[in-house]
């Protein structure tokens, strides 16, 4: 069986990056932890929430890395001088990736209530109609 490509389509001329960013997106690994939502906040912009009880602001990080936001946490085990009769609270460490559509920039950042907000905004579209002139050859 072959694979299908964008490339295997030839209307859609340029699309090589869109190809790349999808196969990136699948190998990003991205496992269930910290769960997350996504909303739309506005037709222009859009909301992730992720649930990082446990996690302080100095815990995470926040990047853009080639068009990709990635957001990571680390919590420091300070278990010294503690006993634990049950441990069902791990301290673990994690990294979600978000691919970012060109246009899509990267807001503030608000922790609340054991939850981190990252805010987007995308620009508006804007319409263009180009005429191209015919030469003679």
């Amino acid at each position: 069986m072959t694979k299908m490509t964008l490339a295997s389509y030839p209307h859609m001329l340029g699309f090589e990056q869109l190809e790349r960013l999808l196969e990136r997106t699948a190998k990003s690994g991205n496992e269930g932890y910290p769960p997350f939502n996504i909303e739309q906040t506005s037709d222009y912009s859009y909301r992730i929430t992720l649930a990082v009880a446990g996690f302080g602001e100095d815990d995470l990080s926040i990047t853009v890395e080639d068009r990709q936001l990635v957001i990571r946490g680390r919590q420091t085990e300070d278990t010294e001088g503690r006993v634990f009769l049950h441990r069902g609270i791990a301290a673990r460490q994690f990294q979600r990736s978000f691919v970012l559509a060109d246009g899509v920039d990267v807001g503030e950042a608000i922790m609340e209530n054991g939850l981190l907000h990252v805010d987007l905004t995308r620009a508006k579209p804007q319409s263009v109609v180009q005429t191209i002139n015919i030469k003679k050859g």
